[in-house]
């Protein structure tokens, strides 16, 4: 039997310059995770998908995402040739990539959604998987600046966004966050929001911010921190 290659190819029209070309994706089937740390990184035994989300125009340069705008306004083109276009040389991302080319990729992302003034939750994604990045390579101290980037523009999304379908994730999610840059008091008032809240039924988001807490409080006696110095929920 054939074994299957985990890439293929798809098309994809740029947001900026409206060049079509080509860029990978892992085929669903292979997308296996061995294991997934609390903030949703996941770990691979084979081709990482995370390595492929961005999409970047070999022509003009501009990186994106499925969840970007189709087609960018003319203020928006205006900013990224500025910033971004004016210095590209042509170069292509659209095959196999390794540690490196992903980390350039969401870094050339996150700069080009910046200039453009892209949403907050989509900035805040790409500083989150920047983190994941440098996680994989037990760069701490990256890791941690760039999780408390995307620490702050998650709480923007949670602030300005209102109630919203997805409030059960991000509110675990920032609570998380917290406990993962040693803000302890924080990630239990985020916990305690989300496990008090009477509107929200995702149990198990509910479950997983118990469980974390339980997870704070051990982590605080390992740092010889008094745990009982932070409320019950």
């Amino acid at each position: 039997m054939t074994e299957l290659v985990p890439l293929y190819s798809i098309n994809v029209i740029c947001s900026n310059c409206e060049h079509e070309f080509s860029t990978s994706r892992v085929r669903p089937s292979l997308k296996r995770a061995i294991r997934r740390d609390a903030d949703f990184c996941s770990y691979y035994k084979d081709e990482n998908p995370d390595y492929y989300v961005v999409r970047v125009c070999p022509k003009c340069g501009f990186a994106s995402t499925e969840n970007s705008a189709d087609k960018l306004a003319d203020w928006q083109r205006k900013a990224f040739i500025e910033q971004v276009g004016s210095r590209w040389k042509n170069r292509d991302f659209g095959g196999k990539r390794n540690w490196e080319t992903a980390l350039e990729t969401y870094k050339l992302a996150l700069i080009c959604a910046q200039c453009i003034q892209d949403k907050e939750r989509i900035i805040a994604s790409h500083l989150h998987h920047i983190a994941w990045m440098y996680r994989y390579k037990g760069e701490t101290a990256l890791e941690q600046r760039f999780l408390r980037y995307s620490l702050d523009e998650y709480i923007k999304v949670f602030e300005n966004d209102g109630m919203g379908g997805n409030d059960a994730r991000l509110m675990f999610l920032i609570g998380e966050l917290n406990r993962r840059i040693g803000e302890y008091l924080n990630a239990v008032k985020w916990f305690s929001r989300l496990i008090n809240d009477q509107r929200i039924m995702d149990a198990a988001m509910i479950r997983a911010a118990r469980e974390q807490w339980t997870l704070l409080r051990e982590q605080m006696r390992g740092e010889n921190v008094d745990p009982d110095s932070i409320p019950n929920l």
